[in-house]
């Protein structure tokens, strides 16, 4: 990811090159066209300050100067205050705390299954495909009334959801013909100019939906 020629860089951000969290702070990143010093590493590769400034030891961390944070929800948060153009998250505080609950509900129904699906544990990966499927079959007839998320505008809650959708055909995970308006919905996430300018080399490389 470059930086855009308007802005100083002065973020790092550490992640994996594969995690759909992290991926959900590059889209952020993206969408603010923030330049960023995006660092992909893994456990083995890491360099030994980062087990410093993080305490629990995990790869994914947003560095802004003097501040360090290791929550997904709490850097993109802070992210679409820092900068606030285009806004991410509505204005009201009804609003806002809904756009909250979404992606608490998105990270916990479905991201956190993530980690299971590629696992070598084939049971497990299949229960966590199979969860997954279901949710999806579930809340896919929302995308036929609304653009985005159960709103009209982009906001946050989109671009954590978009890591997911991308990776289901990965993860050999088919949705039924019913879920056509979640799908056209993925494509349309597929399709902006942040989504793809946030993709890792490897995330460029996964299959997609046929």
């Amino acid at each position: 990811m470059t930086a855009p020629t308007n802005r100083r860089s002065l973020l790092t951000l550490y992640a994996e090159a594969a995690d759909p969290t992290g991926h959900a702070v590059r889209i952020v990143l993206a969408e603010k066209e923030v330049g960023a010093d995006v660092q992909f590493v893994t456990a083995e590769t890491k360099p030994e300050d980062l087990n410093h400034l993080n305490p629990y030891q995990k790869i994914l961390t947003l560095i802004d100067r003097d501040l360090v944070l290791y929550d997904a929800t709490i850097m993109i948060e802070y992210l679409d205050e820092r900068y606030p153009h285009p806004p991410l998250m509505p204005m009201d505080p009804v609003s806002r705390a809904t756009n909250r609950q979404l992606r608490q509900r998105v990270a916990v129904e479905l991201l956190s299954l993530a980690k299971d699906l590629g696992s070598s544990n084939t049971k497990s990966a299949a229960n966590a495909g199979r969860v997954i499927r279901d949710n999806l079959h579930a809340i896919a007839p929302i995308f036929a009334q609304r653009k985005f998320f159960l709103s009209d505008e982009y906001s946050l809650v989109d671009c954590c959801l978009a890591p997911l959708l991308w990776r289901l055909p990965l993860f050999g995970i088919k949705l039924d013909p019913q879920a056509k308006p979640l799908l056209k919905y993925a494509e349309a996430l597929f399709t902006r100019k942040a989504f793809k300018t946030s993709l890792s080399p490897a995330e460029r490389a996964y299959p997609t939906v046929s």
